[in-house]
């Protein structure tokens, strides 16, 4: 690993390069509907301050191995994040991280990226 990858602000909070390549990767793969929802947990998930970038790598890696099951199980993304996606992914993060400041903003942008992906509409706003 570079001098760059283990420090600096990429590093702090997505971990390091290699991974989190492999991770967009593994998310392309999945199909739009899957990605819309991880990609909306994704832009809520850089709110929290990560304990460390191993952390916060394995914490993406988890999301999509979590997504990927529930692909080839045919589990619907509603049975995955439940009705309310800020709680599924409060508590998520809990597990790999000390928590952070969540606007409202991006509390919104979360539950109508879920809803766009869960096939309910776009919501009220714009994301």
């Amino acid at each position: 690993m570079s001098g760059d990858e283990k420090s600096g602000f990429f590093m702090k909070v997505i971990g390091p390069k290699k991974r989190w390549r492999v991770y967009k990767g593994r998310v392309k793969e999945l199909p739009e509907s899957h990605r819309t929802a991880i990609e909306a947990i994704e832009r809520y998930l850089m709110h929290f301050v990560p304990t460390d970038g191993d952390s916060n790598a394995a914490m993406f890696e988890d999301l999509v191995d979590l997504f990927e099951q529930a692909m080839a199980d045919g589990t619907p993304i509603r049975d995955i994040v439940g009705e309310d996606p800020v709680e599924f992914v409060n508590a998520f993060a809990e597990n790999y991280s000390e928590g952070g400041y969540v606007p409202a903003r991006a509390r919104t942008q979360l539950t109508e990226g879920i809803e766009r992906a869960a096939g309910n509409g776009a919501g009220t706003a714009s994301a």
